[in-house]
């Protein structure tokens, strides 16, 4: 009965909205290794060069700047220590990454950096305890302008229900994680969302309720693919695979 819902509360897109998100490889959080961190311009730089598109992440600063950085903490990936969200952007834009030349970049800059040459999904690190208003339309305003195949998404259904509201030209996407929660909750975070397309976990994989939304119309992404096993089974559920490692590796090979 609450599937037969879906269609209302979450309607599938125009087809042609977004078919771009079909058969992409994205080099999660741009083409990182031993030679460049991730989410840095280097693996920016070398997932363009090799063809692939980017996702990346963004959070919101200080003085409410969106910049590209995973963690909500600086240690793991520089030399520096407390919380993403008490600096400002141009105190990040000054902290190096982890044994590497590159600093922490703004979404402008990386916005600038791709150029539309690859498709472009970016991930909106929202925290449940937190407004979302304000990272949202700094992210809508930096996107102002931008030409080429781009895509904002967010586990927070806030955060899809603000863009559609608020930015409907954008498309947006739902991530999923079946580990929290039951398909009771990720239903009321579609309806809530109503995003274009999903992105879910490959550990989760093959899934009735993703094969549902699948069905109806809904793109369905998977993450993160880092083996060629899991980018078999990638292929068999999902219609494009944010990828690292060897999944990459074996997706270019087999392109």
């Amino acid at each position: 009965m609450l599937s037969s819902l879906d269609g209302l509360f979450a309607p599938a897109p125009d087809p042609a909205r977004v078919a771009w998100l079909k058969g992409v490889v994205y080099a999660h959080r741009g083409l990182h290794g031993p030679q460049a961190v991730e989410n840095s311009p280097s693996a920016f730089a070398a997932a363009i060069q090799a063809g692939l598109g980017i996702e990346c992440d963004v959070q919101e600063t200080a003085d409410r700047q969106a910049v590209v950085f995973h963690d909500f903490g600086l240690d793991r990936l520089t030399g520096d220590t407390g919380a993403v969200a008490e600096r400002t952007a141009g105190q990040l834009a000054r902290i190096a990454l982890r044994g590497s030349p590159d600093t922490i970049p703004s979404l402008r800059g990386v916005l600038e950096q791709v150029g539309g040459r690859v498709p472009l999904l970016i991930e909106i690190k929202a925290v449940r305890e937190r407004e979302v208003a304000a990272l949202c339309c700094t992210v809508r305003r930096d996107l102002v302008g931008y030409r080429g195949p781009c895509a904002v998404m967010s586990f927070d259904p806030r955060v899809g229900g603000w863009f559609r509201r608020n930015a409907p030209a954008v498309v947006r996407g739902l991530v999923i994680d079946e580990a929290q929660g039951g398909e009771g909750q990720r239903r009321c975070a579609l309806w809530q969302a109503r995003p274009d397309f999903i992105a879910y976990s490959i550990r989760d994989l093959p899934s009735g309720f993703a094969a549902a939304q699948r069905a109806r119309g809904l793109p369905m992404l998977t993450w993160t693919v880092s083996t060629p096993a899991l980018l078999e089974r990638a292929r068999q559920h999902a219609d494009g695979f944010i990828a690292e490692a060897e999944g990459v590796a074996s997706a270019l090979v087999n392109t």
